[in-house]
């Protein structure tokens, strides 16, 4: 039985290096991007469900923006706090401000894909900047920077969406590390030809790839998936590239206890349930590759089976992998995940077991 088990091992460990040479690593191996100005008409857009405190520190570093024409559209989902007489003023402040004022609609209500449809349809400009209320841009080049990925076929481009570092707290490296590896899955499927999602932390679409697949109204019942589920729709080969040059970066405040991240992430992952075949079937064979590695070395070593091999192999997956991540948080400038990522992958993966389990016995909560 062990013999099988060994060579199991042999096969998960080749479907990692698979991953992480043949798919991550073009990506992470991937030249310096460098920003080329174009500056195309672009409607930033911001949705917004009682977020009062976060708008009041925020929409103003959008509209300090050094961009010659941009306008943001400001959408107010029936928010009950003070988020809609916020956006008010901003309005009187800033001359290219535009507001969006959304009442709850009996057919879709809370659903936040009906009030970005509103925003959209309000845009003027024909390049659309998507950020969240919570977000703010990591330098006064963010639209700059994702909109000179833009040409006249790419007219898709998929951001960096980090959040905020805080020192002594394992848990905020947790989050970082998931982040990263989320963002090195989907850059890297973007760059080898198969772009399968998006964060609307940070994303740029041109109009019309939005009313070329009718919008949200293939997936309008699902509550999440206003990003990721448009994008694993409208995305291909030919239209879609990434950003990921460090002004491009956009950052929020990250969830401060572990229950908080915990339901958020299980919003993100019952989203994925809705991807297309392979996409589902490539994100699936990576984390049972991932859970199995695990597994079958703990099998192998507590037993003294061929532990040399396995231990050969454990180093050089080890090896691989660390190479990647590193080169990977260098880019996104995480690097101090670098240190952590073997303590910090485990813990993930632990996560993501419960989290499979607890969607499966309850459904998690949407936007209200």
């Amino acid at each position: 039985m062990l013999i099988y088990i060994f060579y199991f091992f042999i096969a998960i460990v080749v479907v990692q290096l698979f991953y992480y040479l043949g798919i991550f690593g073009k990506f992470a191996f991937s030249k310096p991007q460098h920003i080329t100005p174009k500056n195309l008409p672009v409607s930033v857009i911001v949705c917004a469900k009682n977020e009062e405190e976060n708008v009041k520190k925020y929409i103003p570093l959008l509209a300090q923006q050094n961009y010659p024409d941009f306008e943001i559209v400001l959408i107010d989902d029936a928010s009950r706090d003070e988020t809609l007489e916020i956006f008010e003023e901003f309005e009187k402040e800033f001359s290219n401000i535009r507001l969006v004022k959304v009442e709850n609609n009996e057919a879709f209500w809370g659903n936040k894909k009906y009030a970005l449809t509103l925003g959209i349809k309000a845009a003027k400009k024909d390049y659309l900047l998507f950020t969240d209320a919570d977000c703010y841009p990591s330098s006064k080049d963010w639209i700059t920077a994702m909109s000179s990925q833009f040409t006249m076929n790419k007219t898709i481009v998929l951001g960096y969406g980090g959040y905020e570092k805080v020192e002594r707290s394992f848990l905020n490296k947790i989050i970082r590390f998931e982040t990263v590896l989320t963002a090195l899955q989907y850059f890297s499927w973007a760059k080898v030809g198969l772009p399968y999602m998006g964060v609307g932390r940070n994303l740029a679409y041109k109009k019309e790839e939005f009313f070329n697949v009718n919008g949200f109204i293939d997936h309008i019942q699902v509550r999440s998936g206003d990003d990721d589920l448009f994008i694993n729709q409208a995305a291909t080969k030919a239209n879609t590239t990434i950003s990921y040059t460090p002004e491009s970066f956009t950052y929020s405040k990250p969830k401060k206890t572990f229950g908080e991240w915990f339901t958020q992430k299980r919003r993100h992952i019952s989203t994925a349930e809705h991807y297309k075949f392979f996409d589902k079937m490539q994100l699936g064979l990576f984390f049972c590759s991932q859970l199995f590695f695990f597994l079958l070395v703990i099998i192998l070593l507590a037993f003294q089976f061929q532990w040399i091999a396995v231990l050969a192999i454990l180093a050089t997956r080890y090896t691989v992998v660390w190479t990647v991540i590193g080169f990977t948080a260098g880019k996104l400038k995480e690097n101090d995940l670098k240190i952590w990522f073997p303590v910090v992958e485990i813990a993930l993966i632990l996560t993501q077991i419960n989290i499979f389990i607890t969607n499966i016995f309850s459904k998690p909560v949407y936007w209200k």
